[in-house]
């Protein structure tokens, strides 16, 4: 399998993965089946109750549609089901691995996104700056459309916390990643400006694992979880070069007893964004 980055293309840089065109496909139908009704963008949008902004994102390839998306336009754009039975197949643009694409799948549609990292700031955390200094770090040398590609993609999974209804999430962090100087002392101000500001939203949880716990649930490495619509829940767990998406019911509730653990062992949100603040402010 092609290799991305860590984080499943949220963290460092790898070889570059294969390209996707199934969003830019699924867009242009879209976009033939709104123009055939005699509809604009804007007026297809108000239908399905969303921005003629995200409309355009959607028929250019540049956004992963939600489920209700889908729901919301069949009957708008003719009820012939092609966009329902064509989402599941869809998968992010250039710059995700090939096997993370399937955890981006159901990701897109969770309800709870569970993280912990203790190798580089989540993806969804990262600010661009941030993205493009550990993309930019890990062999093999990559050229600037490499890092563009993968950074971009990064970025784009951060529209999962603008999303209706809302994903709860949940991230454990290690102190050493707040503490390493990642890019230099301008890069970590701007993240951790970004982190307190993410820390603070009423459907994030940030925690901070501090560097010395004996006890440590995550000796075994990163890990996210997710509950789906139908409140089945999906791990993830990843290596150097590849990654694992957990459905089996056993191993899904033996990581469920670990992040458990691991919330338990970290600080609690104030202490993580005192934590936070205090580092900012030595910079």
């Amino acid at each position: 399998m092609a290799y991305e980055s860590t984080d499943g293309g949220t963290g460092a840089g790898g070889a570059e993965p294969g390209a996707s065109d199934s969003l830019r496909t699924f867009g242009a139908v879209v976009q033939a089946l709104r123009e055939h009704a005699g509809l604009s963008r804007e007026e297809f949008g108000t239908l399905v109750g969303y921005s003629k902004h995200t409309v355009a994102s959607v028929e250019q390839g540049r956004r992963m549609p939600d489920r209700d998306f889908v729901e919301r336009a069949e009957p708008v754009l003719g009820g012939t089901g092609a966009l329902r039975r064509a989402a599941p197949h869809l998968s992010r643009q250039a710059g995700l691995a090939s096997w993370f694409r399937q955890w981006t799948r159901l990701e897109a549609q969770a309800v709870t996104l569970w993280t912990y990292e203790c190798r580089v700031i989540p993806g969804l955390l990262q600010t661009e700056r941030y993205a493009r200094a550990v993309t930019e770090s890990v062999p093999p040398v990559k050229d600037e459309e490499q890092v563009a590609k993968q950074v971009a993609a990064r970025l784009e999974r951060q529209q999962l916390f603008e999303r209706r209804p809302p994903i709860a999430f949940s991230f454990i962090i290690e102190q050493a990643l707040v503490e390493r100087g990642t890019g230099g002392p301008d890069v970590m101000r701007e993240l951790l400006d970004h982190l307190l500001e993410r820390s603070v939203q009423f459907n994030v949880e940030l925690q901070i694992m501090p560097r010395y716990q004996p006890d440590h649930a995550g000796f075994d490495g990163p890990l996210m979880l997710l509950e789906s619509p139908d409140n089945k829940w999906f791990g993830y767990a990843e290596g150097q070069r590849g990654g694992m998406l957990i459905s089996d019911p056993k191993e899904v509730s033996i990581t469920l007893q670990r992040y458990a653990k691991l919330r338990s062992q970290a600080f609690n949100s104030e202490d993580s964004r005192g934590l936070l603040k205090q580092l900012r402010g030595a910079l």
